[in-house]
Formats: structure tokens, C-alpha cells, sequence
């Protein structure tokens, strides 16, 4: 089979990601979100392109029409590697995270920090052993509201997108419009978002405002 580009191969392992923790493929319009591609043409020339090398079957007529099937590169290095895990059941060592941006670890911060249709910073292979659950992407760190639970400003941290979360989870949260990285407490009346460091007071989400949580964190990347 033919060797992909740098692209191609994030792209499959992105759509090997969503299928292996949504159960489902992600859409072209997805996948052109996730790497910053302002056409979903764009999506699906490169999914054609891995179609015609045998990485994948594109499913006429279906929203989500991919088909994983043939051989995957383990981490863009060679054949044979994942595609032997996926026979045996096992999952590939290593995967390629895009970085989306800036997240706030202090106050929320704005339009740098949007996660859909962020642009992709660029791509980063990772051991998946070093995250749970399995990541989608990454943010880089601003501010040090969330020292006390070891995420440092500079840090890339790993998020699993989810728009649910349980009490005492660290999430990623969308208030107003803005996105911080924060401690989630949900309470009788209403839920806050609580920083780890003194210095910074909670965030109070009030009945009404706009609130979403995009994903949950699941590990990070020290700064060099």
C-alpha cells in the first residue's frame, strides 16, 4: 500500500479516534473543523486520497460513510504496526492529537480559544498510555488558576470531547462565549467552576448564561 503524507495519516488517526471512543465515524464537516479546513471539499479529497491508498471505504450517501479497513501506519512509521493491533484487538500505541488553540487557566479568554472551528496550531504524536480517556485534542495553557492541580501555564493539556462530566471533574468550559479550564462542582442551584489556586475566585455560572462543557481533561504535555 502506498505511504501517506503527514495529513493523511492525522486524519486517519483522527477518524480511528472518534470511532474508537464515539463508536461512530466523525462527518466531513467534522473533520474539516478539526483541521482547520474552511471547505469540507477540502475533508474529502483527503479522505478520497486514503480511500484510493486502501486506509479506508467511503460509504455513498451516509453522513458518517467511512469505513476503516486495510493497513494504518503505527504513527505515520510504518504498515504494519496498527493495523496488526486492530487485528488482535489491541489499540495503537501512539496517536496524533491536533493543538486547537489556548485555553484559560485564570480568566476565561475569547475568540483564541474557541474549539469548534478552531485553527489546528499543528499536530502532535503521543503514547495513548499517557491519557484517560482517550484524547481528541489539545489546548495549550495560559494563567496558572489551576497550579494546585499540577496544570502550569505553557502546559498542553488533553481533552476528551464530551458534553457531560461529573461532579469534581476537570473540564473544559464554555461561558459565555469564553473557554477556561477549570474544576467542575455542580450544586443544587446552579454550578460553579473552581480554580486550584488562591489567588483566583470561582466562576459562577447563573441561571440563564451560556454555559457548555466541551470535554473533559485527561492528562497533559509539560513544557519544554
Amino acid at each position: 500500500m502506498s505511504e501517506l503524507t503527514d495529513r493523511q495519516q492525522a486524519i486517519l488517526d483522527f477518524v480511528r479516534e472518534r470511532i474508537e471512543s464515539d463508536g461512530l465515524p466523525p462527518t466531513w464537516a467534522e473533520i474539516a473543523r478539526a483541521f482547520g479546513f474552511r471547505q469540507t471539499r477540502a475533508a474529502q479529497k483527503h479522505l478520497q486520497a486514503l480511500e484510493a491508498k486502501g486506509y479506508l471505504e467511503l460509504l455513498p450517501g451516509k453522513a458518517r460513510g467511512i469505513r476503516l479497513g486495510g493497513l494504518s501506519p503505527a504513527g505515520g512509521t510504518g504498515p504494519d504496526g496498527i493495523a496488526g493491533a486492530r487485528r488482535s484487538g489491541e489499540r495503537p500505541a501512539q496517536v496524533s492529537l491536533p493543538i486547537l488553540g489556548r485555553v484559560a487557566a485564570g480568566s476565561p479568554i475569547g475568540a483564541d480559544a474557541q474549539v469548534e472551528g478552531a485553527q489546528v496550531e499543528k499536530h502532535l504524536i503521543v503514547d495513548r498510555v499517557m491519557f484517560s480517556p482517550a484524547p481528541d485534542y489539545l489546548l495549550r495553557v495560559r494563567g496558572d488558576s489551576m497550579r494546585d492541580d499540577g496544570i502550569f501555564d505553557g502546559d498542553l493539556v488533553a481533552v476528551h470531547r464530551t458534553a457531560d462530566a461529573r461532579d469534581g471533574q476537570v473540564v473544559v468550559a464554555r461561558v459565555d462565549g469564553e473557554v477556561t479550564i477549570k474544576r467542575l462542582q455542580l450544586r443544587r442551584g446552579g454550578v460553579r467552576l473552581l480554580p486550584r489556586n488562591p489567588d483566583f475566585p470561582p466562576i459562577e455560572v447563573a441561571p440563564g448564561q451560556e454555559f457548555a462543557i466541551e470535554g473533559v481533561y485527561c492528562g497533559l504535555i509539560r513544557a519544554g
